[in-house]
């Protein structure tokens, strides 16, 4: 008889509007067999050892009409997002017992994955598992597809990143300085300021609370103006880069942090910059760049390794905290990557 274990599992209790808060979401107790059920093909039973908590998330929490880029939770279901997990029992031909992986889970304890929609395997252990949940998994491929093959850089460029001390931020700013291009990055507190400037080698940073007026920040950071600017917010931040561009820049399209809650989107005004200034702005998806992954890989584990890049972390203990680590994301009270530890290898 296989094992029956506890399983405790995070649930979105009804669809969202405006800020999500804790009282959206419910933790449940259920039951798992330690086996995949006879006659199950191509599915993983695993064992979820860290949960990422992604600004991408927010969509999910709220149905939506018309094209959407994933599927929408459903109220009293386990909702799922990207994790590192340990495969416990395998039907698929891919993956077998002991198996590390990074992609797509469950949030909860452990999940029975039919036909996989997307786990990558686990190769490289001699870096700390986590990184899978963030430089090594979606959040640095999103980074480098954004920064390398959107932006197309050149050395010596002016390059600009808002929301640069998050999960993506750090990595962006980060790589700029490799290629030799000067940046600047934007964060929400002094604290997050002062670690883009002492640890992630930013050459300068601000606050955003603090500027009454975001033109005139940009233009004592850029008197020359921007090249590249990687996109994390939207709204007013938008509008003003806008004004700021060189010609020919371009602006990598990676998220809108500061619209997600909003039931009203603000509006844009300052577009036909891109005409006057040639700049080219382009949205982009990081799954589209997942067969760059293995190039992706040989770049940045030298990196890690040497020191050269350095990736933080904001880690929560326990599934029961994964409400709250994700809701703090929306809010700004992460530093860094933030995840949860659900259990350890």
């Amino acid at each position: 008889m296989a094992e029956e274990v506890c399983n405790k599992q995070v649930i979105l209790k009804n669809y969202v509007i405006g800020y999500p808060e804790e009282s959206d979401f419910q933790i449940i107790t259920g039951s798992i067999k330690l086996k995949i059920p006879e006659g199950t093909k191509d599915a993983v039973l695993v064992k979820n050892l860290y949960l990422s908590c992604d600004p991408y998330m927010r969509f999910r929490m709220t149905k939506v009409d018309g094209p959407t880029l994933m599927d929408h939770f459903v109220p009293g279901k386990v909702i799922n997002g990207y994790g590192v997990v340990q495969v416990l029992d395998s039907t698929h031909p891919a993956y077998k017992k002991g198996d590390l992986a990074w992609g797509f889970t469950g949030w909860e304890e452990y999940s029975l994955n039919v036909s996989p929609p997307l786990l990558i395997k686990i190769v490289h252990t001699d870096v700390p598992l986590s990184y899978y949940t963030g430089i090594l998994g979606m959040t640095g491929v999103t980074a480098y597809a954004g920064f390398h093959e959107v932006c197309s850089p050149k050395k010596g460029e002016y390059v600009y990143v808002s929301a640069a001390s998050g999960a993506v931020g750090q990595l962006v700013g980060q790589f700029a300085k490799l290629m030799g291009c000067y940046v600047v990055g934007s964060a929400g507190s002094k604290e997050k300021v002062d670690l883009l400037k002492n640890k992630l080698g930013y050459d300068e940073a601000f606050n955003y609370k603090e500027e009454p007026d975001l033109d005139a920040a940009l233009k004592r950071y850029f008197p020359e103006g921007i090249d590249i600017y990687f996109e994390n917010v939207g709204g007013k931040m938008l509008d003003a880069v806008l004004l700021n561009m060189r010609e020919n820049g371009r602006i990598a399209v990676c998220g809108m942090i500061s619209q997600y809650n909003l039931e009203k989107p603000e509006g844009v005004h300052n577009l036909s910059v891109l005409i006057a200034k040639r700049v080219l702005m382009k949205g982009f998806v990081a799954h589209d760049f997942y067969p760059k992954y293995p190039e992706y890989l040989q770049m940045v584990l030298p990196y890690i390794k040497q020191e050269k890049i350095v990736y933080v972390e904001d880690i929560s203990q326990g599934i029961e905290t994964a409400p709250a680590s994700l809701i703090g994301v929306f809010t700004g009270l992460n530093l860094g990557r933030k995840l949860v530890v659900v259990a350890h290898h």
